[in-house]
């Protein structure tokens, strides 16, 4: 066996092992991001009520935004330095690294200088309720100074794990998640800062966690890290781009849908019994509960990249088959368990998010209930897009990202209510998820019927 696989674990140590190692951390990881999201959620519901929980939800794009720069070079960064390191070149391995910590520093300010100048039209673009606005433009002003801070926290922790650090990489969004908590707690309830006391508390928490990122950064075990990887260059920050445009378009695909969604809700609830803002709210919630979920699938997908990049980069692809269908059911399982709770406890669950009227409670069971009614399949499309991208091919996974948000579920949005009203729109989610899963399972099973995956690892 090849001596540099026989040092690096990823392409040595048993796949279960390995799996748990980076997976576990990636989704404490992904359910602390997640919390930032449910905390506020909380604490303004109960605060401010529906219209503090309907103003999270439309400044929610702005999140969307930072998530999908985030995983573009996160994502992307990582896996062109394990697929680098794979092949042996650890002179160009850093520059993918430094690059990538570069851009997401840049995007982030240019995302957060936008966000500022052109909030009002913004808000309205993303469907804003009049009696909601006030609340949004107030929340958003101040979330955005944390935009920066916030991409280089998600963008930086894959960095940080596919240094081998999977256990700092959660510590940083850990940090950051209780200080977020606790400062929550403190702004809102004891000092009575509402909507404004949640948003502080949000950006002090994301400063915390990008000041760790870039201590870590500073001492980067694999490679040495110095000021020239920083330097961006096309070359570089080109093909991690490359390699992340599958989870920064899924993102986009998700920030295009939730803003379709949005106005939706909006025109089609001003004619139902709902009114326009109580199906924003409760979609808010919802949607953030559901993040609660899909962070175990995509905390494994992410897990699962350092190991699929590598080994297939040392072209040990009996290894990778067995990664991807261990993470594959693992996702199984953990996509039972949640249609469980989603069909038994949906009124439990939104009112932990404040008191609302008989409408909005009725209307937040019902969506809940049939809008997830195949999340017990969601787990696959992400799992199988990302090791698409992980094994350097981005344009299958992209593709694979684009289909349930865009190809299936948005045109779902457009057309379904024309016919079935806000009904219409409940109904396009389990439609679009069953079409997605069934089309990423038939990619998969030409994917495997290549024969170098029954092929024996290199000796």
């Amino acid at each position: 066996m090849d001596r540099d696989i026989v040092k690096n674990p990823l392409g040595v140590n048993p796949v279960g092992k390995l799996l748990r190692q980076f997976a576990i951390p990636s989704i404490i990881a992904m359910l602390v991001g997640a919390l930032y999201n449910i905390v506020d959620q909380f604490f303004i519901g109960r605060s401010v009520g529906p219209l503090g929980n309907a103003a999270t939800n439309i400044a929610f794009p702005f999140s969307i935004s930072c998530v999908s720069l985030a995983l573009l070079f996160g994502i992307g960064g990582a896996s062109a330095f394990n697929l680098t390191l794979g092949e042996g070149d650890k002179e160009k391995a850093p520059f993918y690294i430094g690059n990538s910590a570069a851009m997401i520093v840049i995007l982030g300010t240019i995302l957060a200088v936008v966000a500022e100048v052109f909030l009002h039209p913004l808000l309205n673009f993303f469907g804003s309720p009049a009696d909601v606005f006030p609340y949004a433009s107030e929340y958003t002003r101040i979330t955005a100074i944390g935009f920066p801070a916030l991409i280089l926290q998600g963008g930086g922790a894959h960095l940080v794990r596919a240094d081998g650090s999977p256990r700092y990489s959660m510590m940083c969004n850990l940090v950051g998640a209780v200080i977020n908590t606790i400062l929550d707690a403190l702004f809102v309830f004891v000092f009575g800062w509402g909507i404004q006391g949640a948003a502080l508390a949000t950006i002090i928490g994301q400063y915390i966690c990008a000041a760790m990122v870039i201590w870590y950064l500073c001492h980067y075990k694999t490679v040495k890290l110095e000021l020239k990887h920083f330097v961006p260059r096309l070359r570089y920050f080109g093909r991690s781009a490359s390699l992340g445009t599958a989870s920064f378009f899924n993102q986009i695909a998700m920030m295009v849908v939730q803003i379709v969604l949005n106005n939706s809700l909006k025109y089609y609830g001003a004619r139902s019994v709902y009114g326009e803002s109580v199906p924003i709210a409760c979609v808010g919630i919802i949607s953030k509960v559901g993040m609660m979920f899909f962070s175990f699938i995509i905390g494994i997908s992410q897990g699962l990249q350092p190991i699929i990049s590598f080994n297939y980069g040392a072209k040990q692809f009996k290894r990778v088959k067995e990664a991807l269908l261990l993470a594959l059911k693992i996702g199984f399982l953990l996509s039972i368990g949640a249609f469980a709770v989603f069909q038994i406890f949906p009124l439990q669950i939104i009112k932990l998010f404040g008191e609302g009227s008989p409408e909005y409670f009725a209307f937040a069971v019902k969506y809940f209930r049939i809008y997830f009614f195949f999340i017990f399949l969601n787990f696959v499309q992400p799992i199988v897009s990302n090791f698409f991208t992980a094994t350097g091919r981005p344009q299958r996974g992209m593709f694979l990202s684009l289909t349930r948000q865009i190809i299936f579920l948005l045109p779902l949005l457009i057309i379904l209510p024309r016919f079935f009203g806000i009904d219409g729109i409940i109904y396009s989610g389990p439609i679009a998820d069953a079409v997605a899963v069934a089309t990423t399972i038939l990619m998969a099973v030409f994917e495997f019927k290549n024969p170098r995956y029954r092929e024996i690892s290199v000796e």
